[in-house]
């Protein structure tokens, strides 16, 4: 009998004493933890929220523990299909108003808002599901950097995708990248895009403040910024375009030749003018002409002798 109590007393205090230790949490400074309750007598809601680099604390017996970058994080954007093989960065390609698919580069700055109510919503939201990653796995968005961004990719990259369309896409081609207008013309017409750039940039900030709330159905990031780099013309047209400024280039130089020469033969012409109309001066630019050391000249004369000096 005594031994029987000793094992239903162990079979009862061994789970309680690993809930017990489970139950202490901690967070390091770059996360944010929601606890949820999730004991055999519990329901499943949010029980607290561990802010960022806190001690031990108490969250309760099997309890479970989702953790959230709380730094700033970054989406990258880019046409450089190599660099897109790192989590965060994304290739992005945008069809301007004129059809020329346009490469993004950019970066957006955002951060988790680490409100506490917000926060729990999140964690209803998100925190409870999973999402698809690239090599087919199922993941909820806590289950680290992978996790994240299946996260961010189903979620946020939509939407962010969609603000750049709805910019880029009104614009033309060569007001985004200069050298496009040499698919519409055959002269070269510098254009400053930089200002163009600010104005998408802009656009593109405003649009993401307002629709990633409205679609994800809170004020769940913090600090959004996006920074438009550039704007990259397709592999293709780049070089078509190259092709155009050599033969551009090209041109030009021709043309700069045909001038010299105009230029020269009407300086020759002139100068001949002017000996025509003054004979000693032609003999006087002769003498000038001669090499240095020469004694004796004899112009006009066959059996003139030339000696150089000693």
């Amino acid at each position: 009998m005594r031994i029987t109590l000793i094992i239903i007393a162990a079979l009862i205090a061994v789970p309680l004493l690993i809930g017990g230790v489970g139950g202490l949490e901690s967070t390091g400074g770059g996360e944010v933890a929601v606890i949820r309750d999730g004991g055999p007598l519990d329901d499943n809601r949010v029980r607290q929220v561990i802010d960022p680099g806190s001690g031990l604390t108490w969250t309760g017996m099997w309890s479970s523990t989702h953790l959230y970058p709380a730094q700033q994080r970054f989406y990258t954007i880019t046409a450089d299909a190599k660099r897109a093989t790192r989590l965060g960065v994304d290739v992005v390609t945008v069809p301007s108003s004129d059809g020329v698919n346009l490469g993004i580069e950019g970066t957006l700055y955002f951060t988790l808002n680490r409100d506490h109510a917000t926060l729990k919503t999140f964690d209803d939201k998100y925190g409870t599901r999973t999402f698809r990653t690239q090599d087919d796995r199922s993941l909820y968005p806590w289950d680290g950097d992978d996790g994240w961004s299946a996260f961010f990719g189903q979620a946020v990259r939509p939407v962010i995708d969609n603000a750049l369309r709805g910019q880029i896409g009104a614009m033309r081609c060569a007001e985004l990248v200069p050298s496009c207008s040499l698919l519409e013309s055959a002269a070269l017409k510098p254009q400053d895009s930089n200002t163009t750039i600010v104005k998408v940039q802009d656009a593109v900030n405003a649009s993401l403040a307002r629709d990633l709330p409205a679609t994800l159905g809170g004020d769940f990031f913090t600090g959004l910024r996006f920074t438009l780099v550039k704007v990259t013309l397709p592999g293709e047209v780049q070089q078509a375009v190259d092709r155009s400024l050599a033969a551009s280039a090209a041109v030009s130089e021709a043309q700069a030749k045909v001038a010299q020469a105009k230029a020269e033969a009407e300086a020759n012409r002139a100068r001949q003018e002017g000996y025509d109309k003054c004979p000693a001066c032609a003999e006087i630019e002769k003498l000038k002409s001669l090499p240095q050391g020469i004694t004796v000249y004899a112009p006009g004369n066959p059996q003139s002798v030339v000696v150089p000096a000693r």
